[in-house]
């Protein structure tokens, strides 16, 4: 069979890998001319952990851990408030996890182990589907029309699969309630290997902002982070200088480290930006049309690499079990997965009113709370359970080995 998968970062190549391993022939196509580099840490957490072992890409993923050990709250002048360490919550519970990797880095890694079995199209996007007894028809932005006995979205928040084939965008995404940024700057200040975060109160016209520094395998270079809490600001998703003259319009008062990292920011070519929001999908299927990652769960706080990982292995071992009926293999898909899902999406205690408090009275309160949490045996509440989300799906093998380590 046929697939066809919308997006190359990482819940489509994992999904891929597998569906090759099992003997299907899945084509990826991907907007941007290459495996997008940059972006943010991400976790590794639980299960996930288990679905990379099994594709044999565990030693390499660790080889290119940032290092990075904990994480640390800071006031104006640095002096450090309070701090998690990467095992204070469990190995993949924590703030930050005990294994985490930039973004591009793990894009990376699951492109090479799949370029050679699997077709690539880069610099491309779907346009139209079609769907009927015998297939999906699809055209494409830039390829000739092909037809696909099955497409699947794994092509973010905004998905196009969603768009058409489920409805607007509108039907199925929730406002965060905040803007976020990443981009690479110099490493400005000793991190001994923590990601350092500074709140700011409401200010320069928005709400409550945060600032944070996150450190790499380059102990001269971090990604840097701005969140500032506002409604909906209008913005061209294609102009990246416009949008950097709105993040830096956000701290045009900061204090702190953030003069410096704004004007990174204004210099980056890896600038990120997006609002928060989150995703809820009903059904995850329509037809021979499924959904994949963040284009039907994402949101998530900590978990949406590790939700889409553990997808891609489902989908691709339920579609194989099922030989191909997709009716079937997608309805044990979603059956398999929805409570995992749910558990994790579910927000942080404290949202992001706790993440990003509106007034310095209202930053003290926070931490002071949090230093009160971490000293007792109830910090678990402080990520509502991660540790035990992460671990509470049991994998099937699907009848396929290991892969041995590369």
């Amino acid at each position: 069979m046929k697939v066809l998968i919308s997006g190359a970062s990482v819940a489509g190549p994992a999904l891929a890998y597998w569906l090759h391993r099992h003997g299907f022939e899945p084509t990826l196509v991907e907007r941007a001319p290459a495996p997008r580099p940059g972006g943010q840490g991400i976790d590794l957490r639980g299960t996930a952990r288990t679905v990379v072992e099994r594709m044999g890409l565990m030693d390499q993923i660790r080889a290119r851990h940032t290092g990075v050990h904990g994480m640390v709250q800071v006031d104006a002048s640095g002096r450090r408030l309070f701090d998690f360490g990467g095992d204070v919550l469990g190995d993949s519970g924590g703030i930050i996890a005990e294994l985490e990797i930039l973004r591009g880095d793990l894009v990376d890694i699951f492109h090479r182990a799949t370029r050679d079995d699997v077709e690539y199209l880069f610099d491309d996007s779907i346009t139209s589907l079609s769907q009927g007894a015998e297939g999906v028809s699809v055209t494409f932005a830039h390829s000739a029309p092909r037809k696909f006995d099955l497409v699947i979205g794994a092509d973010g928040v905004w998905s196009a699969v969603r768009r058409l084939a489920f409805g607007p965008h509108e039907e199925f995404l929730t406002d965060g309630g905040y803007h976020l940024s990443v981009f690479a700057t110099p490493t400005l200040t000793d991190l001994q290997g923590q990601e350092l975060m500074y709140n700011m109160p409401a200010g320069s016209g928005v709400g409550g902002r945060m600032a944070g520094l996150y450190p790499t395998a380059d102990p001269d270079v971090a990604r840097g982070m701005l969140f500032f809490a506002t409604d909906p600001l209008p913005y061209d998703r294609r102009d990246i200088a416009a949008q950097k003259r709105l993040v830096a319009g956000a701290f045009t008062d900061a204090d702190w480290l953030v003069p410096r990292m704004v004007e990174s920011m204004l210099a980056a070519d890896d600038f990120y930006f997006a609002r928060a929001t989150r995703v809820h999908v009903d059904e995850w299927s329509r037809g021979r049309v499924a959904l994949l990652g963040d284009s039907v769960f994402g949101g998530s706080v900590g978990m949406g690499t590790s939700m889409a990982i553990v997808g891609a292995y489902v989908l691709a071992g339920e579609l194989a079990a099922a030989r191909g009926d997709h009716s079937v293999a997608f309805a044990a898909y979603q059956e398999r997965l929805a409570d995992y899902v749910c558990q994790c999406g579910r927000p942080m205690p404290g949202g992001t009113k706790g993440m990003l408090p509106a007034t310095r009275l209202g930053i003290r309160v926070r931490n002071a709370g949090t230093r009160l949490m971490l000293a007792g045996p109830w910090r678990g509440a402080i990520t509502g359970g991660l540790q035990k989300v992460a671990n509470m799906i049991t994998l099937p093998d699907y009848g396929l080995a290991v892969q041995p380590t590369r």
